[in-house]
């Protein structure tokens, strides 16, 4: 919610397309980095504590960011200072939160439903988020989107406080932090479906920017409408969110899930371009749905086999590694898409990024084998049905 009324903040302050992709590429960039070094703590830490942390200095920054505009302080500069901060908290808060689920979960069988619910809600929450703050930016402005943002950690931190985890007995041996960085990173690369995976997640991070960047310029240069337009796309945008983390979530624990990944992101490319085309809010709105279903589809299906696939002594560094390839990705994304746009236009754009994300889906498909092997010979291990 706080993105979308940042992005449209942005761009009802300066009209500017490179402004909109540099505010962007601050609250991102953190994650290009940090989480490499946060992950190697992660595996160390107590995660819970972690994340009771980073939620309180989350809400923080979006009480900050709700004051300066309620008060008529805020400006650009502020806006990527606090996204800056923002992407700090994100970069550490996000490996943290999807290596805790696996403390949670007490018989092993129950370990690919629970990371798709975990990922399905998560993801939904990001882009059902924007359509939700897309009205209440139409109907009181942004200042109250950032504010009921901050006020609703609370609820967040009471329920991490209520939780009651049992600590793990198993003591892990401490060495140096770039030791443990490299067996890290050395563990991604000797592992084939690991390593293709988080590269074509990187790739389609980076290919489909322009829709979560360029989403404000669309309804208001492609359809001509306002901040009540960028609601109803963001709208169509959650419902299709929504529906792609219900089939996944509905599944059978043992399906196998490479297939609908890369078709996903070839759905998701074929409506960015139509997308782009259109000039229709009717067309435009189903082109919404269509295509963060597809998105939806690919993130959680990656998010559910890399956390099947990893040995339990490398999650934390692995999921770190992760969320450098989904998040990391999305700065480089984000200055290009405002970059591109402010030269061709947001129609080539958006057209320019759906070719590239089908492109990466072709490619993607040559590597199902390998990883639907690696599926269920971790689904074996674990005693889990597997559908071939």
């Amino acid at each position: 919610m706080t993105r979308l009324a940042t992005a449209w903040l942005v761009y009802r302050l300066t009209n500017s397309a490179f402004l909109l992709g540099l505010v962007s590429f601050a609250s991102q960039v953190p994650a290009m980095v940090l989480p490499a070094v946060a992950g190697v703590w992660l595996d160390r830490w107590d995660r819970h504590k972690v994340l009771i942390a980073t939620q309180v200095l989350a809400m923080i920054q979006s009480l900050a960011l709700a004051g300066l505009t309620l008060s008529g302080h805020v400006t650009v500069q502020w806006i990527i200072g606090l996204s800056l901060l923002q992407g700090f908290i994100t970069a550490i808060e996000i490996p943290t939160r999807q290596s805790f689920v696996i403390t949670m979960i007490e018989d092993r069988r129950d370990l690919s439903t629970a990371i798709a619910l975990n990922s399905s809600s998560f993801n939904a929450a990001r882009l059902v988020g924007p359509a939700i703050g897309g009205g209440l930016v139409a109907a009181v402005g942004e200042g109250y989107c950032f504010l009921i943002d901050g006020l609703s950690y609370l609820a967040v931190i009471a329920g991490l406080l209520a939780m009651r985890i049992a600590k793990s007995e198993v003591p892990r041996e401490r060495r140096e932090v770039w030791h443990e960085l490299s067996e890290g990173w050395a563990y991604l690369i000797g592992s084939g479906p690991i390593r293709q995976i988080l590269t074509f997640l990187g790739v389609v991070g980076i290919a489909s920017a322009p829709y979560a960047v360029l989403t404000p310029m669309v309804a208001a240069q492609l359809l001509g409408g306002g901040p009540d337009t960028l609601g109803l796309l963001m709208a169509a945008s959650g419902i299709g969110a929504l529906a792609g983390a219900v089939r996944l979530v509905l599944r059978r624990s043992g399906d196998a899930l490479a297939r609908p990944m890369t078709l996903g992101v070839a759905t998701f490319g074929a409506g960015c371009i139509a997308l782009g085309f259109s000039r229709s809010l009717w067309l435009s709105v189903p082109l919404m749905a269509i295509t963060a279903y597809g998105l939806m589809t690919q993130i959680v299906s990656t998010n559910t086999i890399v956390q099947t696939v990893v040995d339990d002594d490398k999650r934390g560094r692995v999921m770190s590694f992760y969320t450098i390839a989904l998040l990391g990705s999305a700065p480089i994304g984000s200055l290009l898409s405002g970059s591109l746009a402010a030269r061709i236009g947001v129609t080539a754009t958006l057209v320019v990024s759906g070719i590239a994300c089908a492109l990466t889906a072709i490619w993607f498909w040559r590597q199902i084998p390998e990883i639907g092997r690696a599926m269920r010979d971790r689904h074996t291990e674990l005693g889990i049905p597997h559908e071939a």
